[in-house]
């Protein structure tokens, strides 16, 4: 019995439900003739030639006369497997070619596009992270982080410079700075927001908190990169800042940046004590 999981993914190769069927029961079978095979694969009869003529025209299945007798075999696995992935690779580049040559590279893309629902946002960045070539600059909490460590950690091996700003208790890399007081954050936005800006090019930008009604928009307009860009560094050289103050002058410091949002956003009494007592 196939799996149903592997019949779907040999469809997605090219392949029809009764050429999985005979090319996986001729792995069991070979060499066979073609009644055998319709018999063993539970294709019928009046079908099995057409099937087999199909998987011979792909090279995947070979017939050899015996007699009068025709009997069938099947290509190995792993040549399979080295001809699909070089039939694909060859797919691909003929596509990418004329893909690229039709794409206007120098109009500058002004277009918002909405990606939804945390997983496939995360999905989404980890592609945009492994085309990155020179700089990457986040500003990002520690469960997204956690997701796309392993895209950012090859990235950094290609040289993708790392910068940033993270919202966690354990930095993952020393490149990026840590934001402090993240609990007071949390109390005042309640949710966790994202920035991820590729080759100084294109940013993604959103609410990542919602679960499937998360919410980016990947943007590659240059002024919304460029004020992306500002909103991280600033953010950066506060909390660099804030670092380097002990003491009262650290107090005093908190105290007037808490007032200043709270002017800023009007928030109330009773809201700003609920907000800034951490």
């Amino acid at each position: 019995m196939i799996s149903e999981s592997i019949l779907n993914d040999m469809k997605k190769l090219g392949f029809s439900a009764y050429e999985v069927k005979a090319y996986m029961s001729l792995l069991e079978q070979y060499p066979i003739n073609g009644y055998g095979l319709s018999k063993a694969s539970g294709i019928p009869r009046s079908r099995i030639y057409e099937v087999l003529k199909s998987l011979e025209e792909k090279q995947v299945v070979f017939e050899q006369q015996d007699g009068d007798a025709t009997l069938y075999y099947p290509l190995e696995p792993n040549l399979l497997i080295r001809k699909l992935r070089e039939d694909l690779d060859a797919v691909l580049q003929r596509v990418d070619q004329v893909a690229t040559s039709q794409f206007n590279r120098a109009k500058e893309d002004q277009r918002m596009i909405v990606i939804k629902d945390r997983k496939k946002i995360l999905n989404f960045l980890k592609l945009l992270i492994g085309e990155a070539h020179t700089r990457i600059a986040l500003s990002i909490w520690d469960e997204e982080i956690a997701a796309l460590m392993g895209p950012l950690k090859e990235a950094e091996k290609r040289g993708v410079k790392i910068r940033g700003i993270y919202f966690g208790r354990s930095l993952p890399f020393a490149t990026m700075t840590a934001h402090r007081r993240i609990d007071r954050y949390l109390l005042e936005k309640k949710e966790r927001h994202l920035s991820v800006i590729l080759d100084d090019k294109q940013v993604i930008w959103g609410v990542i908190s919602r679960g499937s009604d998360s919410r980016v928009t990947w943007i590659k307009d240059s002024g919304f990169v460029e004020m992306s860009e500002d909103y991280i560094s600033h953010d950066i050289m506060i909390n660099q800042y804030a670092e380097t103050l002990q003491g009262n002058a650290r107090d005093a410091f908190e105290r007037y940046s808490d007032l200043s949002r709270k002017e800023y956003y009007d928030y109330s009494d009773e809201e700003f004590e609920t907000f800034f007592k951490k």
